[in-house]
């Protein structure tokens, strides 16, 4: 049976690459991030905890864990943090279960393989629909990029300019879940690998099916943190550059070289670095996952007194594409660095059109009670 979604996985202008400077790419634009992390400090142990992690549960459900209900401050907490990373605020959640890892390859391919389900990055654009976004008499571009593709990563020969993304991202035809790294490539033994190359729509169709549902950003944020007190990432304190590697992002200088300290160029398998204080593996780099909220750059604004069980904004607004509704991503990925970006916090936002997707975008679930 053909898997039948309300959702519409469909390609808008915000992804092709002839319109990249039209819409400046939102993931990868407002991931810039400057300044070096200047808080130190012992990797966060369980003791540190506003929560008592430890609560009966009257089930176990594989491959979840429970995370207790709690209050915790949402928001950035270093030098890093960006403009709608404030004001920090409280928030207070009920309990949920949440996948201990991302979404893995083979976990997709069972999907696709009950369902018959086609990802965005595998769909021709349509161009008829596209240009209703754009400005009357943009021009039809070269049919080769009206293609079904994705964005991979590029790496630069010699150091570039971090103000041009453009020079990093490559929007190649055939490039999807199954594809990686474009034509050629394939997740032939990488099964326990995060699956990529999936859109919002996807990431919900798939969750759908599982009878779960993506997390809200306060859900991720306060699982992220791993029952840690206002701690910066969800191991602790201690800057992601020191001592072991702790999650898998990029050393060195981005996107020229980088010195594999942590062992991994692009993404790793799941549970490759130790868990968090809630058993829960790469809350902090490998791949970017979505969350269901709608982003707006103004929300914690609206929610300053606090809030409880949040769902996000009503509507969405980035002022750096006013038009475009946008999803919110959390958790950074393996291109993640101080000099660029430090998704790796686990209060750093990011967000993208629904239809995005990307080389080091994938996604993990929840449930509720």
């Amino acid at each position: 049976m053909k898997y039948k979604s309300t959702l519409s996985p469909k390609r808008t202008a915000s992804q092709l690459g002839l319109f990249m400077l039209l819409t400046a790419l939102p993931l990868i634009n407002s991931c810039q991030q400057k300044g070096q992390a200047n808080e130190t400090g012992s990797v966060g142990t369980i003791e540190d905890t506003e929560v008592n992690a430890s609560v009966d549960k009257d089930e176990e459900r594989t491959g979840m864990v429970w995370i207790p209900s709690g209050e915790f401050e949402q928001g950035g907490n270093n030098d890093q943090a960006a403009e709608d990373e404030f004001p920090r605020h409280k928030v207070k959640l009920d309990g949920f279960w949440i996948d201990v890892t991302e979404v893995t390859n083979a976990q997709f391919a069972e999907f696709v393989k009950a369902t018959g389900y086609i990802t965005t990055a595998e769909k021709k654009p349509d161009w008829e629909e596209i240009k209703q976004q754009l400005p009357p008499g943009t021009p039809k571009p070269d049919e080769s990029v009206l293609v079904a593709a994705s964005l991979v990563f590029k790496p630069t020969p010699t150091e570039v300019s971090l103000d041009d993304y453009s020079q990093w991202w490559e929007w190649k035809e055939g490039a999807d879940w199954r594809h990686p790294e474009g034509p050629g490539s394939d997740i032939k033994g990488k099964e326990n690998y995060p699956v990529v190359h999936v859109s919002w729509y996807d990431a919900q169709a798939y969750a759908k099916w599982a009878g779960k549902r993506l997390p809200t950003e306060a859900e991720w944020e306060y699982a992220s943190r791993g029952g840690l007190k206002n701690s910066i990432y969800p191991w602790g304190n201690e800057p992601v550059s020191s001592g072991v590697p702790k999650a898998n992002f990029w050393q060195g200088k981005f996107p020229s070289k980088n010195t594999l300290k942590d062992s991994f160029y692009y993404s790793a398998p799941v549970k490759s670095f130790s868990p968090n204080g809630y058993g829960l593996y790469d809350m902090a780099g490998n791949v970017w996952e979505w969350c269901a909220d709608l982003y707006h750059h103004k929300y914690y604004e609206d929610v300053s007194s606090g809030t409880v069980n949040p769902k996000g904004p009503s509507t969405s607004f980035d002022p750096a594409e006013p038009d475009a509704s946008k999803r919110v991503m959390r958790g950074g990925s393996y291109l993640c660095n101080d000099s660029y970006c430090s998704g790796y916090r686990s209060a750093r936002r990011m967000k993208s059109t629904e239809d995005s997707s990307f080389q080091h975008l994938g996604f993990r679930c929840v449930s509720d009670k």
